[in-house]
């Protein structure tokens, strides 16, 4: 499901390391197929699918633990596969996957339960890197994370500017003119436009690129590359600017912002919906949807993974394959809005038709397969989350002035480097 990104590592939280030992972790796991237990990181409403499986499914358990970030259920995760207790099921998210895809021992071969048949179900570049070179499959991709901005109707109509999403769309085909309707918007209000810089700019445009933090040859390039500069360098501007709120996505303050108005914009990537809905629930019809500047991109996405020592496979897979079919895709994002990486319900009327009454009615299947269809995918390796979280962490700390702008570039690299040797 939607993942709650890389943005965990925005929060300076402890790794839990250990959730290896806790319940939900393998300790009480039981010997019949009817009974499972499942990893997976928070703020996402993970409870909302499985309690759609279990009523359909009323003689089978599911044991949840929502872990907590997506950096620290990977941390989990490997602390259990190291020699802990390790769940039947666990959700990884999309740039934690490579690691994992080093050591596919420590994982079933989903091909041996039934993936074999279902490759063909996903988005090419998403089966892909769940899949080692000699065929074995390690995850099944459960949503892809298309880019699009959420706005308030109702801030944009105090600040004098158009609230129809189409006439908002056209205020920003470039990062350039977003950052004039920012402009705009303070200018008129004297409050902030954006809530940050940090996700909702450099987290965006990094993932717009036709290369991220590794070249075509799989080779670690985020130094060298242009494309990472320039949405670095594009996230300082908007910060210098004045524009946005300075509030640390998933921080508190962001949640409740959200609430208050204290922002008019967040990008919004298929997953953030639920985000929006679950933490400013009193906002219901006051948001809508536009397109994300440059029209398309991939933020997030997450797998379903099985490990190796899991006491009750069986019964992980059969929710796998039922939750996770190009119909249970469908239906999660009728539900939820997680927008499915099975291509073949892309033009399925439901989700053609589906529009989001939380934010006006926004016709998201539309807004979201478009920005789908229109990625340029590219290779996403073992320190992509490492060298994307550094980064990211390092605009965080512009936005709270600990780190100056002019040595924000250098500060990043940096880290970067410290943090892969380490």
């Amino acid at each position: 499901m939607k993942r709650v990104i890389t943005t965990a590592a925005i929060l300076a939280t402890a790794v839990l390391l250990v959730v290896g030992c806790t319940p939900g972790s393998g300790g009480e796991s039981a010997a019949d197929s009817k009974t499972f237990e499942f990893w997976s990181f928070t703020g996402i409403n993970q409870k909302a699918a499985v309690d759609n499986y279990t009523k359909a499914h009323p003689d089978i358990q599911v044991k949840l633990t929502e872990v907590g970030s997506t950096t620290e259920t990977a941390q989990a995760l490997t602390t259990a596969l190291a020699g802990g207790k390790v769940p039947d099921l666990v959700l990884i998210q999309g740039d934690d996957l490579p690691k994992f895809m080093q050591s596919p021992d420590n994982f079933v071969d989903l091909s041996t339960l039934g993936a074999d048949k279902m490759k063909g179900d996903y988005l090419d570049w998403v089966i892909k890197q769940s899949t080692t070179k000699d065929g074995k499959v390690i995850g099944i991709p459960t949503d892809v994370g298309g880019l699009a901005i959420a706005y308030r109707t109702d801030l944009f109509k105090a600040a004098g500017l158009p609230t129809d999403r189409d006439e908002v769309s056209k205020l920003w085909p470039t990062w350039d003119g977003f950052l004039e309707a920012g402009k705009k918007y303070v200018q008129a209000t004297g409050k902030p436009f954006l809530d940050n810089a940090s996700t909702s700019v450099f987290f965006q445009a990094v993932n717009q690129g036709t290369e991220r933090y590794y070249d075509a040859d799989r080779k670690l390039t985020y130094e060298k590359n242009p494309q990472v500069k320039a949405a670095f360098d594009l996230s300082l501007k908007i910060h210098s600017a004045g524009i946005t709120s300075k509030i640390t996505s998933w921080s508190t303050g962001w949640t409740a912002g959200m609430s208050k108005g204290d922002f008019a914009v967040v990008s919004a990537p298929s997953w953030m919906l639920n985000a929006i809905r679950t933490n400013a629930p009193d906002t219901s019809g006051k948001w809508d949807v536009a397109t994300i500047p440059g029209g398309a991109g991939n933020w997030g996405g997450s797998y379903l993974a099985i490990p190796k020592r899991a006491k009750n496979p069986k019964a992980a897979w059969n929710y796998i394959a039922e939750m996770q079919s190009p119909a249970g895709q469908l239906a999660q994002f009728l539900r939820q809005g997680s927008l499915p990486t099975t291509p073949s319900v892309y033009s399925d009327p439901q989700l053609i038709g589906k529009t989001d009454p939380f934010f006006s009615n926004a016709p998201i299947g539309k807004i979201y397969t478009q920005s789908v269809l229109g990625i340029k995918p590219f290779y996403i390796g073992p320190e992509d989350a490492t060298v994307g979280s550094e980064m990211l962490n390092t605009l965080v700390s512009v936005e709270q002035g600990q780190v100056a702008p002019g040595d924000a570039w250098n500060t990043a690299m940096t880290n970067v480097k410290n943090a892969l040797r380490g």
